[in-house]
């Protein structure tokens, strides 16, 4: 098969040689480009490193609730172990558990059992008071819907973190303008976000992930609303972020070209580990 996904005359006048009808030799040329593609970007991962410290250890996470008088299992002993600056992909069908994980790891959700450490911090034994306190100082979010204030600018946007944990007003505004930087918005920031597209409202809400300097970003689908230029724009931001920053990046998303192109994937189904 020709390199880069793409069939040369030779590649189809074979399939159709192989095949009785026409319709079948079209499924398995599309079926070996997808291997192809596959191939290609997961030979261009980079080799995980595990050798760096252990920033997320999940523990025989259990997850259950009850719809009516259904009970859902939505994580069933779940154990895993993230590392400083790893880029992860957390990948499954629809209702796998992969939300409920990331909730759980950022501390949005509390476990029906197990333990999540963050660092050397057991999240799941916090109170509420001092759980939102560790999450604003060592978790960003960046979530699928942006969630900006439609009355607030670029600047302001970004500045909310902030403005919840009470910082320095003075360095959070230097930091802004670093952060705005780094995810290409610093002509942005006296903007509102009706005036911005879609891809940009993403940025912004990177920018604003990173203002406390967390140690971990948590994004869930964050290319679900984006058309597929502004999703590798995005992906490659968070590259960036995480060589630039040292931040370690997990992500929920269906686009398995995503997933090929970060560190280490990992699968979910039916809210176990697959």
């Amino acid at each position: 098969m020709a390199q880069r996904g793409r069939a040369t005359n030779a590649d189809i006048e074979k399939y159709l040689q192989l095949f009785d009808r026409p319709i079948d030799a079209v499924v398995a040329i599309r079926e070996h480009i997808e291997n192809a593609k596959k191939q290609q970007l997961t030979s261009q991962r980079p080799t995980p490193q595990l050798d760096t410290p252990i920033v997320v250890s999940a523990r025989h996470l259990e997850r259950h609730y009850r719809i009516g008088k259904k009970r859902v299992d939505a994580l069933q002993d779940v154990s895993l172990d993230i590392h400083q600056g790893e880029f992860v992909a957390l990948t499954g069908p629809s209702g796998s558990g992969k939300s409920t994980l990331l909730q759980t790891i950022g501390g949005l959700d509390k476990p029906s059992s197990g333990e999540v450490f963050v660092g050397d911090t057991n999240i799941a034994k916090l109170s509420d008071a001092k759980l939102s306190r560790f999450r604003g100082q060592t978790i960003g979010f960046v979530f699928q819907f942006f969630y900006l204030q439609p009355f607030l600018n670029v600047k302001q946007n970004i500045d909310v973190p902030g403005m919840f944990a009470g910082t320095n007003r003075k360095n959070r505004h230097a930091y802004i303008e670093k952060v705005a930087r780094a995810v290409g918005l610093e002509e942005r920031l006296s903007h509102m976000p009706s005036e911005l597209s879609g891809g940009q409202m993403q940025r912004v809400a990177i920018a604003r992930a990173l203002l406390n300097k967390p140690k971990i970003i948590l994004a869930d689908e964050p290319t679900g609303n984006l058309d597929s230029k502004n999703s590798k724009i995005i992906i490659d931001l968070f590259e960036k972020i995480r060589r630039d920053f040292g931040t370690t990046i997990i992500i929920v998303t269906h686009d398995q070209e995503i997933a090929y192109r970060a560190d280490r994937e990992i699968r979910l189904l039916d809210g176990r580990l697959a």
